[in-house]
């Protein structure tokens, strides 16, 4: 139970550092899942891979243009687009010539395998984007825990002249009398 007006601190992060810092790291890969390959249907993992495997590595077909500058929300949303559009023709199909839906249900897989590829390689700017904004937000109460200092520094100084100036004004009175 809270005292009434206490406020509970909460982080909107996990307590990583309470885990890991510089010189100590508890959370290690343990060796034997290090050395061996995890398995995850056809596909062969291991876990020191930091790369995500490109389309064709997978066997899929790439339906974005190829290479590093990728407009990755005007490929999204036309993606998004196509799926809507083969969606559609899939719900056609099926009332007009339901033996033919296997080749659009081939199709909506296929976009979906790339709409899940360029999401999952959108991951890394995600994670560092939020680091970036942790780090910010750290930094600007540690400003305004310095400028809270400083500002009660000189109340305090503020404050011992003060009692100094009434401590020598209440001297000089006595040695008046």
């Amino acid at each position: 139970v809270w005292p009434e007006g206490a406020a509970m601190a909460t982080a909107t992060y996990p307590h990583h550092h309470r885990i890991i810092s510089s010189t100590k790291i508890t959370c290690k890969i343990p060796n034997q899942l290090r050395s061996r390959p995890l398995r995850f249907k056809d596909m062969h993992l291991s876990m020191t891979d930091d790369i995500l495997p490109s389309l064709e590595d997978q066997g899929v077909h790439q339906l974005y243009p190829k290479g590093p500058n990728i407009d990755f929300k005007k490929e999204l949303r036309s993606l998004n687009r196509e799926l809507q559009l083969h969606i559609l023709e899939l719900a056609d199909i099926l009332v007009e010539r339901p033996s033919q839906y296997a080749r659009r249900v081939e199709d909506i897989s296929l976009i979906f395998k790339n709409l899940h590829h360029l999401l999952n390689s959108l991951r890394p700017h995600q994670a560092r984007a939020t680091l970036i904004h942790i780090l910010e937000l750290q930094i600007q109460r540690r400003k305004q825990a310095v400028e809270d200092i400083k500002r009660r520094r000189e109340e305090a100084r503020r404050l011992l002249k003060e009692s100094i100036g009434t401590l020598e004004d209440t001297n000089a009175s006595f040695v008046l009398k």
